[in-house]
């Protein structure tokens, strides 16, 4: 089997121009903008560099970061494990032949509970198409898992919208993750909380220099 082309940084800038077009405003990311993303950057499972994450902290704390904000930063960042999820519970679901069976009832129910017509989780779909299927196919308990894990960091406010995305995209545009599916639909939810292109860029610029992982003892 072929294997898939190699994801460049480059890559990833000529998506965030396509797709930035217009987009009003030329602000620079604030420099708590910057100490958040750079402690998820450090605590990223392609990361993990203790120095690292004791720097990022004591810089974002100096920046007038709350632990409130970095426990919140730090619950977002973990859920990048999902993207596991993503990559695999289709071809797993197919292997198993059963990707494209009909929900049962009590999957149906399930499905309904957590997706059922959300535009959320339609433009979600489309980025990883059949991942939500198939995982609920493959396992109920992990698919309401997968929701409840995902919605912890969203719940309490410590740390914007706009900010949560930017730290998502930076770890989605890493030397060592370049998630394309997640960065895609992490930008086009910067871009309607009104971060600017001049953000983008500046957050790609931070991603790139992500501390490279070395081993965690």
């Amino acid at each position: 089997m072929p294997r898939s082309a190699a994801v460049s940084l480059d890559d990833m800038r000529d998506i965030a121009r396509d797709m930035v077009g217009g987009a009003p405003g030329a602000a620079s990311l604030a420099a708590l903008d910057i100490a958040l993303i750079r402690f998820g950057l450090a605590v990223s499972m392609t990361s993990l560099d203790r120095d690292a994450i004791a720097e990022a902290i004591a810089q974002a704390l100096g920046d007038g970061a709350t632990i409130d904000q970095l426990q919140e930063v730090l619950s977002l960042v973990s859920g990048l494990g999902v993207h596991s999820l993503m990559a695999a519970s289709v071809p797993l679901a197919q292997a198993r032949g059963d990707a494209e069976r009909s929900l049962t009832p009590s999957e149906a129910e399930l499905w309904q509970r957590y997706v059922g017509d959300d535009p959320f989780w339609s433009g979600f779909e489309q980025e990883v198409p059949g991942f939500l299927g198939a995982m609920l196919r493959l396992s109920s308990d992990q698919f309401v898992a997968f929701f409840d894990y995902c919605a912890v960091p969203w719940k309490s406010g410590h740390v914007r919208a706009r900010q949560k995305e930017l730290i998502a995209m930076a770890c989605d545009a890493t030397p060592a993750h370049r998630f394309l599916p997640g960065f895609r639909l992490h930008l086009r939810n910067a871009l309607s909380l009104g971060v600017s292109p001049n953000q983008i860029f500046e957050m790609l610029d931070l991603a790139a220099s992500a501390p490279e992982h070395v081993g965690t003892r």
